[in-house]
């Protein structure tokens, strides 16, 4: 890419109207989001009795974990530990 296309697609990167503040903030918490999703994952993985929790009632396992079940929460699970 010249030098000249990086400047043209500043400018117009630089135009754009900023994020709203629902995307900023949902960014922020993805990376610990992911964090206690693979922490779930992983015990799932390691402990045959939570993970028989999981599959039976998911949505009760996670709160009784301190969890908000959320639906982009769930879904994951239910494709990551099946």
């Amino acid at each position: 890419m010249s030098a000249y296309d990086m400047e043209r697609l500043s400018r117009l990167i630089g135009m754009l109207p900023p994020a709203p503040a629902a995307w900023v903030g949902a960014a922020q918490e993805l990376p610990q989001a992911r964090r206690e999703l693979d922490g779930i994952v992983a015990r799932a993985e390691a402990d045959a009795e939570f993970r028989r929790a999981l599959i039976a009632d998911l949505e009760s396992a996670l709160r009784a974990e301190g969890v908000e079940p959320t639906w982009p929460l769930l879904d994951e699970l239910r494709r990551r530990v099946s």
